[in-house]
């Protein structure tokens, strides 16, 4: 563990620095990344040991109540912050509650522009699912030497851009590899091989909970098939319940609170004289 200042200037501890990061780069030692968007998600991560965490926005507060020590990454949503304003103050907003960096898909100037005030900023390259209109529709990246040229590149811009990171979603294997060894942009594997510098991969879909998951994913649990026992356990209980109040096994004296049956009786001689 580290020990830092958060922006809100609180003292804390972080699984992991930026420095951490590019020094875990230097030596080819791989780090984990996973979402957490619940507090129940946002401790398993933590007890499970990851490295680093992504979070929408809108749970920053409820994540890093429920896990103090995992570096997180609030994603600011595009659509609803349009402005370069309205980016950098969710930014501030969500750096505040104990935010480590944000992420956004948004252009190298815009990039720029927050990290000049030294906001840690994920870029988001590859495949990005809410751009995908543009290339096509959603397809890896990087598959013809001049897409791969030009996507090297954009790493580079986002680099002198001043990121220290980026979301490298579904970009041909190979290229991946060769790319990563030449920026010095922390390369966060989703769906692009083994050669990134962080491996990442959504919870739901890691942990068996999406009903078609990507190509790029691999369920490691069996959570969906957890839900419907429990779901199905529920409707069990919910079914006794009205069953047994209905032909009155429920509730019995066990369940019923009593009284002395002295008092019982004042009561009802009471009631007998209004």
């Amino acid at each position: 563990m580290k020990n830092i200042y958060t922006f809100a200037a609180q003292p804390a501890q972080r699984t992991v620095t930026i420095p951490c990061m590019r020094q875990a780069k230097k030596e080819g030692r791989k780090l984990i990344q996973t979402t957490a968007n619940t507090a129940e998600e946002a401790r398993a991560v933590e007890t499970a040991g990851f490295d680093m965490m992504i979070c929408d926005a809108a749970n920053a507060q409820i994540v890093r109540e429920a896990n103090k020590t995992t570096f997180c990454t609030a994603a600011i949503k595009i659509t609803e912050h349009v402005t370069v304003d309205d980016v950098m103050r969710e930014a501030f907003r969500v750096l505040q509650l104990g935010v480590d960096a944000i992420i956004t898909p948004r252009s190298f100037s815009t990039v720029e522009k927050l990290t000049r005030e030294g906001i840690p900023v994920m870029g988001h390259l590859g495949l990005v699912p809410r751009k995908s209109i543009s290339i096509g529709g959603l397809r890896a990246v990087g598959k013809t030497a001049d897409e791969a040229l030009e996507l090297y590149k954009d790493y580079k811009r986002l680099e002198d851009a001043g990121a220290f990171s980026a979301e490298s979603e579904v970009i041909a294997g190979p290229i991946m590899t060769e790319i990563a060894k030449r920026t010095s942009i922390i390369c966060v594997s989703l769906g692009s091989g083994s050669g990134g510098d962080v491996s990442f991969l959504f919870m739901n879909d890691l942990c068996g909970e999406t009903e078609n998951p990507p190509r790029h994913a691999r369920a490691f649990g069996n959570l969906r098939e957890k839900y419907k026992e429990l779901h199905q356990e529920r409707i069990s209980a919910l079914s006794a319940f009205k069953a047994a109040s209905l032909e009155g096994s429920f509730p019995t004296a066990r369940e019923t609170p009593g009284l002395p049956e002295a008092e019982f009786h004042a009561f009802k001689n009471a009631l007998e004289k209004i």
